[in-house]
């Protein structure tokens, strides 16, 4: 007996991202490298943080200075 109606199936890759129109892919590719910017944009904004907040620099705050 076979259904008309089917559930999708929730567990495929989607075919694009959902901010771009690339399909999300592992290794060198625009996508990865993108998303990679975005979390280095991020990091150093943090460290622009702790350096304001702290009145010291990143260095010395994480003990890797004297």
């Amino acid at each position: 007996m076979t259904s008309t109606s089917e559930t999708p199936d929730t567990t495929s890759v989607p075919e694009t991202s959902a901010t771009t129109n690339d399909v999300p892919a592992f290794g060198w590719s625009g996508y990865a490298e993108r998303v990679n910017g975005r979390f280095a944009m991020v990091g150093f904004v943090a460290v622009l943080l702790i350096e304001v907040l702290s009145r010291d620099t990143f260095l010395h705050w994480a003990g890797l200075l004297p």
